[in-house]
């Protein structure tokens, strides 16, 4: 009996370090529950890229905006109800956009396989094909079998969300938070090579005098995108990050911030801190390295603290908690 119970002490650790090794993400999760499960994404991404070009944009964005706040677990996409205040009504979410088109992905997996892939995973996978319609980096190999949220982290957005203001060290320090080091840090901004700033986040730059590193040719051009030191926050009123290559993920944004041309402060300071310029100046010489940089540094993003086995659920929409 003694015999028996020291080989059960023994077992024990090895039978506990199986089930967390089966209960992490892994590659290919689906093969078995929905084999077509990131076929599908990859086309309803395509399909939704050739009717929403910005589609693929917000796909990275969400990616960032949802990991970033504790966990991707897909608690940006929801809606306020039931007590729950959403996360898009955070100050730090302003202009994100495209979020009903998760559901168009949602939609075509349950008709494929229900109650089976999480929204969590449909935000990491989004984002990785977002990237090919963007020249990004070639297809990544994601791990998937996140599970859902069953809560809105609202009250702490701005906690875990860096905001365009802050200082680089306090950039740095929170994705240093996550594992993604300085070279990642850099890397990750480079998403800035696409979309959009709304005139709010851009006037303060501008208004009542310009900020001195920006290139007074560029300045002008910004003024023109944003007349008025009070933009109205509902009205179209934006300037893209790269007039150059605008929909296309490249070095193009390193070579405009090294010549003044940062759309946010924190563009800026990527080129005036001594940690992350020598990064810039890198990046911007070579693309392939860009790249290389920012699968890696999204591959940490995309696996922060994800919630799996029995600690979240797979919601059948995106925006609410499956009914109890």
């Amino acid at each position: 009996m003694a015999n028996y119970s020291r080989f059960l002490l023994l077992l024990l650790p090895l039978l506990l370090h199986i089930h967390s090794v089966r209960s992490e993400l892994q590659l290919k999760y689906y093969t078995k529950s929905c084999p077509r499960a990131e076929d599908i994404i990859k086309e309803q991404v395509a399909t939704l890229y050739h009717k929403h070009g910005n589609t693929a944009v917000s796909w990275i964005r969400n990616l960032f905006h949802d990991c970033m706040v504790k966990s991707c677990d897909a608690s940006l996409y929801l809606d306020t109800s039931n007590g729950l205040e959403s996360e898009k009504e955070s100050p730090r979410n302003f202009g994100m956009r495209n979020f009903k088109y998760i559901e168009t992905i949602k939609q075509a997996l349950e008709k494929e396989c229900p109650n089976t892939v999480s929204c969590a995973d449909i935000v990491a996978l989004s984002a990785r094909d977002g990237l090919l319609w963007l020249g990004g980096p070639i297809r990544i190999e994601m791990k998937t079998g996140r599970k859902d949220s069953k809560e809105t982290y609202f009250s702490e957005v701005e906690k875990y969300l860096p905001n365009h203001n802050d200082s680089m060290s306090s950039v740095l320090s929170r994705f240093q938070s996550i594992g993604i080091d300085t070279e990642g840090t850099v890397a990750l901004l480079g998403a800035h090579s696409v979309g959009r700033v709304h005139c709010v986040n851009l006037v303060h730059r501008l208004y009542p005098t310009v900020d001195p590193t920006i290139d007074p040719d560029y300045a002008k051009y910004l003024k023109g995108r944003c007349p008025s030191p009070n933009p109205d926050p509902e009205a179209v009123l934006y300037s893209r990050f790269d007039r150059e290559t605008t929909m296309i993920l490249d070095n193009m944004y390193y070579k405009n911030i090294l010549n003044k041309k940062g759309l946010l402060i924190v563009d800026q300071e990527l080129v005036t801190d001594p940690n992350t310029s020598p990064f810039v100046v890198k990046m911007a010489a070579d693309n392939n390295y860009f790249h290389q940089q920012f699968a890696r540094a999204m591959l940490i993003l995309s696996e922060n603290n994800p919630l799996i086995g029995d600690q979240g659920e797979i919601r059948k929409v995106c925006r609410y908690v499956n009914s109890a």
